[in-house]
């Protein structure tokens, strides 16, 4: 079984025992959340739309953290102008524990 779940701007296909990185949500290592917004649900048939108004999906933050880091460098030639600067974006590391649909 595996759901659709949108969250930080973003879509994720998981299923149990699944660990992925979404953006950055508020809380503490081995907090529980609960993910309500559920797209669909898969498995043996695939619910959608209304069917899927009451799902929800739980799991655990394993932790907090930075990705890697990204430069940005603007140039324009002919003008001496030049500019770098770097980013690391902010992530929750999350294990989904269990599907409600």
């Amino acid at each position: 079984m595996y759901a659709i779940i949108a969250t930080g701007g973003k879509q994720y296909k998981v299923s149990e025992g699944d660990i992925i990185d979404i953006e950055k949500i508020e809380g503490e290592s081995g907090t529980e959340v609960t993910f309500d917004d559920v797209i669909c649900i898969g498995g043996d048939e695939m619910k959608v739309g209304e069917a899927v108004s009451g799902a929800s999906v739980t799991g655990t933050i394993q932790r907090q953290g930075k990705g890697r880091k990204v430069v940005v460098y603007h140039y324009k030639s002919k003008t001496g102008y030049h500019k770098k600067n770097g980013h690391r974006q902010l992530f929750t590391r999350v294990k989904i524990d269990k599907i409600n649909g």
